[in-house]
């Protein structure tokens, strides 16, 4: 056998050293793939439009599975007592004496609040005006307060025409839908009546049995014609229904969105009714404090301080503004490992950073920076969680950019004052609301006018499913904008609840919810599959190019019969 030449066997030593280097990095690519215990938790309806969305998203972009059912926020704090779950979602912090005289929630295992969403309690209702659908009601927080502890029980009272003089109202019974279960909405909505109207508020709670000073209360007291119903899903569901007309519930903004229902824009301190849209939220914010000077064992750390929101004097905020805080252990207990904690880790950082890019198309409000940082401290703190990742620089959260500081809020930098129209006088503004953007006519003695803002376009896009580039377009810059549509996300009833370009205000369907979409490459063939590829290639060369070079390159001796 004729010996090949050194330039031969230095190639295939080359080859080889090749595959073993691309085999290496191939294997630790494997031993660096993450596999995600799933996680259950349950709490808050208040959230769950955003969690449902969040949780399917994280599903297809890596392979994670988290369960949830929304049962309420005093439900899932008792799930998480007693160790049933890995997480629970609540409005409010663990209650030492619950009103319903259950026992102190107490937990056995230690706990964090991590702001998950923004977004404003609004108030959705069903009301026709010679059969014509109203979109455009006005109420003051006083005119709130007294419908929803009996004061006020007709649509034409006199404080509603007065807040409404661009309307007729109609002799039509009002019909007040709160929950029936323990809810963060209910305390909430609760918290915000006893701290602003306190003596209409102190007057209900004796006529219902409690004491003068009840305060805030999970457990909305029945009284009257009002209806009870579970949920939000129940609440919104009474309220969209025909025999619905003349009701008013309170329940979160993206719920009248899905349904494709109006919600009243509230008087704000600065003497202008305004619609809680994401950057109304985000405006009123600004103000919310976080309970920092105690220490962190303690039930309300970290907890929200909503006094400055409630009378926030920018004319562009919602009064009713706040959050929802997921609950996450800080221990390893009942049913919680340090291998879910990898999980909870992961999905807790994409909610503060790619999730809330959905946040305002979803009807709620992106968190602002300094909830984000909030929340990045407790992520750190739960057991198996990987930080290596939790980088405020690298989060694409749609409120603040790489450099920003906690007092920046791009949303709330952005946000354009109220028209005119939107403002205490003779004058009220016709255009829609939520999820019913249509023009309401001017039947009262009071002027019209538009009061198609960057946020009222931001919400008629979502409402009526026009592309998502529109709805962030019009909610960051305040211009009208056509955007490409997201691919379209489908819930498990077969409702579109974002992307895509169907859906209508009628349908109550969210065409639009992903203002950018947040995609990760198909797990079906990635780097460490092309990565195999090449080295099962360069394997094949080494074996396979050198006998061919040789044979084409090496010495050819003269043919047989010549001379």
């Amino acid at each position: 056998m004729t010996p090949q030449p050194r330039w031969i066997r230095a190639i295939r030593a080359l080859f080889a050293l090749a595959v073993v280097v691309i085999l290496g990095l191939s294997g630790t690519l494997s031993a660096q793939a993450v596999s995600y215990d799933p996680i259950t938790g349950t709490g808050s309806t208040w959230s769950q439009n955003a969690l449902d969305q969040w949780r399917k998203n994280v599903a297809s972009n890596y392979g994670m599975t988290v369960n949830y059912s929304g049962v309420g926020s005093s439900a899932g704090r008792r799930d998480f007592v007693a160790g049933n779950v890995d997480f629970a979602v609540s409005e409010i912090p663990f209650q030492t004496a619950p009103e319903d005289g259950s026992a102190p929630e107490v937990p056995s295992r230690g706990y964090a609040y991590m702001p998950i969403v923004a977004g404003g309690t609004s108030f959705m209702y069903n009301l026709k005006i010679n059969g014509a659908r109203v979109s455009n009601l006005r109420l003051s927080g006083e005119v709130v307060t007294k419908i929803f502890t009996g004061v006020i029980t007709k649509w034409n009272d006199p404080a509603i025409q007065t807040d409404n003089p661009g309307l007729k109202m109609p002799d039509k019974g009002i019909v007040p839908v709160v929950r029936s279960d323990g809810s963060g909405s209910t305390a909430q909505f609760s918290l915000w009546m006893s701290k602003q109207y306190n003596s209409l508020w102190g007057q209900f709670c004796v006529k219902v049995g409690k004491p003068a000073s009840c305060g805030l209360t999970s457990q909305y007291p029945t009284y009257g014609n009002a209806k009870a119903q579970s949920g939000s899903a129940g609440v919104a569901g009474y309220v969209a229904q025909d025999y619905g007309e003349g009701a008013i519930t309170y329940v979160e903004y993206s719920y009248a969105l899905k349904a494709g229902f109006p919600v009243a824009k509230v008087l704000n301190t600065a003497g202008y009714y305004v619609e809680p849209t994401a950057n109304s939220v985000a405006v009123a914010l600004l103000q919310a404090k976080i309970k920092t000077d105690v220490p962190v064992s303690r039930p309300d750390y970290l907890t929200q301080i909503l006094d400055g929101v409630y009378n926030n004097p920018d004319p562009r905020t919602y009064p009713l503004s706040s959050y929802s805080y997921m609950i996450v252990p800080t221990e390893v207990g009942g049913v919680f490992t340090a291998k879910k904690g990898l999980t909870l880790g992961a999905f807790a950082n994409y909610m503060l950073c790619e999730g809330q890019q959905q946040a305002a198309a979803l009807g709620y409000s992106p968190l602002p920076m300094n909830l984000v940082l909030a929340g990045f401290d407790q992520i750190k703190r739960v057991p198996g969680a990987d930080v290596s990742g939790v980088d405020i620089n690298n989060c694409n959260n749609p409120t603040f950019k790489a450099g920003d500081s906690p007092s920046s809020n791009l949303l709330a930098t952005n946000a354009l004052k109220p028209a005119d129209c939107d403002k205490v006088g003779t004058s009220q503004c016709v255009t829609g609301t939520a999820g019913a953007p249509d023009d309401t006519a001017t039947t009262g003695t009071g002027t019209g006018g538009s009061a198609a803002t960057a946020d009222t376009a931001a919400a008629a896009a979502a409402a009526a499913g026009a592309g998502a580039g529109a709805a962030a377009t019009t909610a960051n810059a305040g211009a009208a904008g056509t955007g490409d549509a997201a691919a379209a996300v489908y819930d498990e009833n077969g409702a579109l609840v974002s992307g895509g370009t169907g859906g209508t205000a009628s349908t109550g369907v969210a065409g639009s919810a992903v203002a950018s979409p947040f995609t990760l490459a198909d797990n079906g063939w990635g780097a460490q599959q092309s990565i195999m590829l090449f080295a099962g290639v360069l394997l094949i060369g080494s074996a396979v190019l050198p006998p061919v070079l040789w044979r084409r390159l090496k010495p050819r001796g003269p043919k047989v019969g010549t001379k």
